[in-house]
């Protein structure tokens, strides 16, 4: 297994299409990273802490394919390490596609709200995303490739509780019809924004009564899975005359009155 501090040329890792999706040890990340892998695409798997669901995620992909899933790890609230994980993707040499999935999600009551919580939530989720697009857009430029956000329903109808957390995702779908025209028409840029599909953890649990209140909010009256998001994500990494989109997938959530 190779890590952050292995060359990423030593072996023939190329040959197929390459993707780099951040945060993408668990969860909704893992399951993008399981469904483009059955698509042939190579994986660049980046994670935080989550080291060993990381390496486990890889090794588990690297037998159905040897040699098909690299791991890079990066704090992404610290540019440093965002332009050293930018570094070692351009020596690569290819990146077919870029999926900005890492986010952190707490929430910041307005009159607790610190400044260290601005940077950490502001830094993750939307700071990191842009400039890892820009810094490796000319290498998927080459591919004539892509990059898909994951923004959230809240983007566009903050959620009580969590302004930062809300500020951060408008700013990246704003950031994704921005970077839709400075890149085209080499590279095309959307944006998945999903509704509930896995309930938040930690600070961020809901209790039984708040996830039906939830549910109960959106058209379908379910709870997606992380495969919606992932076969949203395939979609649009295949759908080579769209771009500056922000497909939706939320059971209807965003329409409730």
């Amino acid at each position: 297994m190779l890590d952050n501090r292995s060359s990423l040329t030593e072996s023939p890792f190329t040959d197929s299409p390459v993707a780099l999706i951040t945060g993408a040890a668990q969860r909704i990340g893992a399951c993008i990273a399981r469904t483009l892998h059955q698509q042939g695409y190579s994986l660049l798997i980046h994670y935080r802490h989550s080291a060993a669901e990381a390496n486990a995620l890889a090794e588990e992909l690297n037998r159905l394919r040897p040699d098909s899933c690299r791991c890079l790890q990066a704090n992404l609230t610290d540019m440093t390490e965002v332009e050293r994980l930018a570094e070692q993707v351009i020596e690569l040499g290819r990146l077919d596609l870029l999926i900005n999935n890492a986010s952190a999600f707490y929430p910041t009551p307005v009159d607790q709200v610190t400044q260290q919580a601005w940077d950490d939530l502001i830094n993750s989720n939307l700071r990191a995303a842009f400039f890892i697009s820009t810094r490796l857009s000319n290498l998927i430029a080459e591919q004539e490739g892509a990059i898909i956000n994951l923004i959230d329903i809240h983007a566009q109808r903050g959620l009580k509780g969590y302004p930062i957390y809300s500020i951060a995702k408008a700013g990246l779908q704003m950031m994704t019809q921005s970077l839709a025209k400075e890149l085209a028409p080499a590279v095309r840029v959307n944006g998945v924004s999903p509704g509930p599909i896995l309930w938040p953890e930690a600070k961020a649990a809901l209790t039984p009564e708040q996830q039906h209140e939830v549910v109960s909010k959106t058209l379908l009256q379910r709870c997606g899975s992380p495969q919606d998001i992932a076969d949203a994500v395939l979609f649009l990494s295949n759908a080579h005359y769209i771009t500056g989109q922000i497909l939706c997938v939320d059971g209807g959530k965003s329409l409730f009155s």
